[in-house]
């Protein structure tokens, strides 16, 4: 089985990238991000590789970390998560946001991704929720929150704090961090507002 691919970029389609391997070029299906976070053509690149086999197909999935790998095979766990679809999700968001959406129960974060109805992104933060810390690589800002709040379920006003300190230009994974520490010291029945106001000092600091 193979685990990872080292070799030469050959060249790239819209949803794949060939790896020449000694001469030996494998197609490998990548989601977005792992695309663009590839080397260009002729230059050295890595990638972790899951394998499907079907009675009519081998296919190779490559992922740009092991944390993606695993997240890929979390997702695909979930009923109604295909290969494509788990691809969609993780080009649309980075492990560490898809950790924070988990935590957070966020659906519409989910749902940003092609194929992903609302009736799925439930379906995926529900079936999800606390499985999450058992991966490798997640930010350890979201595990601060999920270890605050207990069994990785955000209320609804620490919630509505970390989407508002999104909204204003900060990334998932830094309100997470921020917001941890504000209700660690605060609680976690703070007002929404409170907690924006200190998450903010939090991350002025």
């Amino acid at each position: 089985m193979i685990g990872k691919l080292k070799g030469l970029v050959d060249s790239f389609g819209d949803d794949w990238v060939l790896i020449d391997c000694g001469g030996v070029c494998y197609e490998v299906h990548c989601s977005t991000r792992t695309l663009q976070s590839l080397p260009r053509v002729g230059e050295s690149a890595v990638v972790f590789i899951e394998t499907i086999l079907r009675e009519d197909l081998i296919r190779l999935f490559g992922f740009a970390s092991e944390a993606e790998k695993s997240w890929f095979l979390l997702l695909t766990t979930v009923q109604g998560v295909g290969a494509r679809v788990a691809l969609a999700i993780l080009s649309v968001l980075s492990p560490s946001e898809l950790s924070s959406a988990i935590a957070l129960q966020d659906k519409a974060m989910v749902g940003r991704a092609n194929g992903v109805g609302p009736k799925l992104a439930v379906r995926i933060v529900t079936e999800l929720r606390g499985k999450v810390p058992a991966l490798g690589g997640i930010d350890a800002g979201t595990l601060g929150l999920q270890t605050a709040l207990g069994e990785g379920v955000a209320k609804s006003n620490v919630a509505d704090a970390v989407s508002a300190l999104t909204n204003l230009g900060y990334s998932s994974a830094q309100a997470s961090a921020a917001l941890a520490r504000v209700v660690a010291k605060e609680g976690e029945d703070a007002a929404t507002e409170k907690l924006i106001r200190l998450g903010l000092r939090e991350l002025s600091q």
